[in-house]
């Protein structure tokens, strides 16, 4: 999986009697799959994750990852850098509990 993150900018602009987001054109030349529907999930203040509405069959998870983790990162992200203080390292005993929770959990 890539740790790449990638940004665009965009503007919100009128569309008729509506408000679009027009985004820059790379994104579209970097991701064709956001060619037609899109859907849109509030994660936060200030954070959307923007999936595409695919009419085609589904493939095989491709190597971004999965969308909905990355939104999340993302998000997470925005608040450690927002936020630099209320950052505090694992204790032994929180890491001990993160243990149990995942005994058994086979990672791909």
């Amino acid at each position: 999986m890539s740790s790449v993150v990638e940004k665009y900018s965009g503007k919100v602009t009128p569309v008729g009697n509506s408000k679009g987001i027009r985004l820059d054109a790379a994104f579209f030349k970097a991701h064709p799959e956001f060619d037609g529907e899109v859907g849109l999930t509030v994660l936060g203040d200030g954070q959307v994750l923007l999936s595409a509405r695919s009419s085609r069959k589904k493939s095989a998870p491709d190597e971004m990852g999965d969308p909905v983790v990355l939104g999340f990162l993302g998000f997470l992200e925005a608040q450690m850098r927002a936020r630099p203080d209320q950052i505090t390292p694992a204790d032994p005993a929180q890491l001990a509990r993160i243990g149990k929770l995942v005994k058994g959990v086979k990672a791909e």
